[in-house]
């Protein structure tokens, strides 16, 4: 039976220790706020603190429910306890340690929090990015990094703890002055940034050079080209601005305008059991699928671009790898909800025509 193919990576977390929490990983800030007070919170929140690094970051694709292991302790890749911002890490962990501090103060956890706060205003660019890593590890990931909606975290919790909305009303004034002025020079990076075709407003890269503020290619897989699955994290984020700039409003309204105008129609995305009994993905015609997007547009054209671990670009999702069109996302609903929905309604509280 054919499947329609998730629209969302799937992550692979390294366990820290043996799985002993009741609470998995992944939704350790979507409980009830009472739990935060808890027992079990508070000993998740204590783990989570064995993981920091000395520069106040976290390491990413973690299981931190229990603290580390021999082997997590023992592996010697670069990246693999290097603080960062990619796929969730250090957003994750400082909501969650706000969430048990607004619930059960403690001082060891407000402390840890205050280090990773500092983390985050440290690492950004003076021209108001992030880069992936920080301290700067050589290669792409010194660009500015919306992929995976990274900056997008970070300034929303800047954003969130500025205004000392919850759960991060217990920040101080001094940081809460500090997280708005880089709130502001991310928004202005964020507008800088947005690529123009024709003199028209369009959609962002995963990527941005971190001098030119061009697009900018990552992995072998990931060229450098407009983004269907980060600009939306972007305009997400913009239309969470409590007063809109005139230069807001018209990047949201060209980043939607975009995205309305490359959605794929006609197109189904599906999951399948190939010939040799292994699991495969495809794109074929279906006049009743739902519009889908890709996650990378050709610079210039606004083709849907797959690109394999050959560095070749191609226009036909079924022509890459195996591997690859099983391992990555190249499409997906993303912009769905907020065109449908979210969109709609910021022009409505907004009074936009």
């Amino acid at each position: 039976m054919l499947r329609r193919a998730l629209p969302l990576l799937v992550l692979c977390l390294t366990a820290g220790a043996a799985a002993g929490a009741a609470v998995h990983w992944n939704d350790i800030n979507r409980q009830p706020a009472a739990w935060y007070a808890g027992a079990e919170a508070r000993t998740i929140a204590a783990s989570i603190l064995q993981y920091q690094t000395k520069e106040g970051g976290w390491p990413k694709n973690t299981d931190m429910t229990a603290p580390p292991s021999a082997a997590f302790l023992a592996n010697p890749k670069f990246d693999h306890r290097a603080p960062t911002i990619d796929n969730d890490a250090t957003f994750v962990q400082l909501r969650y340690l706000a969430q048990v501090i607004t619930a059960h103060d403690d001082p060891e956890l407000r402390a840890a929090f205050l280090r990773g706060f500092d983390y985050l205003l440290a690492a950004q660019y003076a021209n108001g990015g992030w880069p992936q890593y920080f301290p700067l590890i050589k290669g792409y990931y010194t660009h500015i990094t919306y992929n995976d909606d990274a900056m997008a975290n970070v300034l929303t919790l800047l954003r969130d703890a500025a205004e000392a909305r919850p759960p991060y009303a217990f920040v101080d004034a001094a940081r809460r002055e500090r997280a708005a002025a880089a709130v502001e020079r991310g928004v202005a990076c964020i507008l800088r940034s947005q690529i123009r075709q024709d003199g028209r407003l369009t959609a962002w890269c995963a990527q941005h050079d971190e001098t030119t503020l061009a697009p900018a290619p990552a992995r072998k897989f990931e060229p450098a080209s407009l983004s269907g699955n980060e600009s939306v994290g972007l305009v997400r984020f913009l239309m969470g601005m409590a007063s809109p700039t005139p230069e807001i409003i018209a990047a949201i309204a060209g980043a939607t305008a975009w995205l309305q105008a490359v959605a794929l129609h006609g197109l189904r995305y599906e999951d399948f059991t190939a010939s040799d009994g292994r699991e495969d993905r495809r794109t074929g015609p279906d006049p009743a699928a739902p519009a889908i997007w890709a996650r990378f547009y050709e610079l210039g054209t606004n083709r849907p671009v797959y690109t394999g671990r050959d560095q070749i670009p191609r226009y036909d999702f079924n022509a890459i790898e195996r591997e690859r069109r099983t391992g990555y996302h190249y499409l997906g609903d993303w912009p769905a909800d907020l065109l449908a929905k979210d969109y709609p309604r910021w022009r409505a509280k907004h009074k936009r025509p």
